[in-house]
């Protein structure tokens, strides 16, 4: 059984990711590792490794303590915090990935999955049903080394046969954990409002159309591609990757269909900006192709269960109303 390591599990995608894993493969072959503690169900559900991604020593070291196959390298400084920390997020971003890819180049390890996102598209990028090959001028610091990290994971795998693999994440929407500093954020939090205030101001204008996927399909897609067998992946960069898009008002509208008396108000920030930059909509028929790639959940579908889930997350307290 091949030993995995999560660098990240804390974090909003690595901490449901990690559970997942654990229940396929064992929580002994699992080992969860952050730069902190800052998610104790992780950290109390097996094996548990403090590492900061940024020191190739300690990456390594880790590595070796556990003969570690497999690392998904899910750390990561996301589009609003890194407008604000630039030079923090490229280091993060960046140096992780050079240290595992250059592990893998060594032979240390065998595989990587390492996430890409919608944010390496541009406000040049053809905004609806975008292709896996187009455009891609990003205006963020995330998606810079989003794309930067894109072209490497490829020159690794054309020049010294790196397995990398990895997928390009729209909006995550997942009621488990708060969100984690993203532009997409909204469609978290709207939520968590819905439920404990009754109301909600967004940080996006009611017409922004953007990707999203509920995070049980994006875990599902995460996993599906790791499992697929190497000739079948063909794209070494990144896979475009789809599931549902909509608006603030959209969302707005299905809550409403729960809560009726949930009110709506508009306040775009600098996050604003970043939206209006990325698609609409996404292509992802390579990913159907190459690894049978489908989602499950819809707007209505992943509502209800957002809903019936928070309901029962806030029930043990007096903030829902």
């Amino acid at each position: 059984m091949s030993k995995i390591l999560i660098i990240g599990a804390c974090g909003q995608i690595g901490s449901e990711l990690t559970h997942k894993l654990k229940e396929i493969h064992g929580s002994e072959n699992i080992i969860a590792s952050d730069i902190s503690r800052s998610n104790m169900d992780i950290v109390n559900s097996g094996i548990f490794e403090i590492l900061d991604a940024k020191d190739y020593d300690a990456v390594k070291a880790c590595v070796e303590k556990h003969d570690i196959d497999i690392v998904y390298l899910m750390a990561a400084m996301l589009s609003g915090t890194g407008e604000k920390f630039p030079m923090k997020a490229w280091d993060l971003n960046m140096n992780s990935l050079f240290h595992v890819l250059n592990l893998a180049k060594e032979g240390v390890i065998k595989q990587i999955f390492w996430p890409s996102s919608i944010a390496v598209f541009g406000p040049t990028t053809p905004a609806l049903e975008t292709p896996q090959h187009t455009i891609c001028e990003p205006t963020t610091v995330y998606g810079i080394t989003k794309q930067t990290g894109e072209r490497w994971c490829e020159y690794y795998h054309n020049n010294y046969g790196v397995d990398v693999r990895s997928i390009r994440y729209p909006g995550i929407i997942s009621w488990k954990t708060m969100p984690g500093g993203g532009t997409t954020d909204y469609a978290v939090e709207i939520y968590h409002k819905a439920i404990t205030q009754g109301s909600y101001e967004c940080f996006l204008a009611e017409d922004t159309e953007l990707p999203m996927m509920f995070m049980e399909d994006a875990i599902a897609a995460t996993i599906g591609i790791m499992d697929t067998p190497s000739e079948h992946i063909k794209i070494r960069s990144s896979y475009n990757l789809a599931a549902i898009s909509f608006t603030p008002k959209a969302i707005f509208q299905a809550i409403q269909k729960h809560i009726p008396n949930f009110s709506i108000s508009y306040k775009p920030d600098f996050r604003q900006r970043i939206a209006d930059s990325w698609p609409k909509s996404i292509d992802d028929s390579s990913a159907k192709t190459d690894w049978n790639w489908q989602h499950k959940f819809d707007l209505e579908k992943m509502t209800s269960e957002m809903l019936t889930q928070l309901r029962d997350k806030y029930k043990s307290t007096e903030k829902i109303i």
